[in-house]
């Protein structure tokens, strides 16, 4: 499947508890956030899939290893990557990485069905079949370099 994508964040405090230290619920969040991210480098949105093509990702099943801890304002990278993409599901795998001391935090995954807005599970469409998969979208200037807008 395709490579990682790498989103960055930094720990806030609302995510800590008293010990400084990242509450464990908050990966999932983060895990979320990175999805959505993969998503956006891919060209689309969540909120397109649903709104233009009928189409949700439930979150069927979660996993989540914690391997060291996260601490208030560290700075972390979300990796994201597809691991499996069927007709009706798919599943996404994740770490958590702190590029400071190079610590694996954690890492984990997501099952998904696609769905449409009555629950009904469905095919994917093509179109996010087909972005979901593609490389990571090259991140092109708005104007040649060099060169001025005109």
């Amino acid at each position: 499947m395709s490579d990682w994508h790498e989103s960055e964040i930094r720990v806030r405090y609302a995510e800590t508890d008293k010990m400084g230290i990242v509450h464990h619920s908050n990966y999932l969040v983060w895990f979320e956030f990175g999805r959505s991210e993969f998503c956006r480098a891919r060209d689309f949105s969540y909120k397109e899939m649903e709104e233009k093509d009928n189409a949700l990702m439930v979150v069927a099943e979660t996993y989540c290893r914690y391997k060291s801890p996260a601490y208030y304002e560290d700075v972390l990278i979300i990796r994201t990557k597809v691991a499996e993409l069927r007709s009706r599901s798919l599943r996404f795998i994740y770490e958590v990485y702190r590029p400071s001391d190079q610590a694996l935090l954690a890492e984990g995954e997501t099952l998904h069905l696609v769905t449409d807005t009555n629950k009904k599970v469905r095919t994917m469409p093509e179109l996010y079949r087909e972005k979901l998969l593609a490389e990571e979208a090259i991140d092109d200037k708005a104007f040649p370099e060099g060169e001025a807008p005109r």
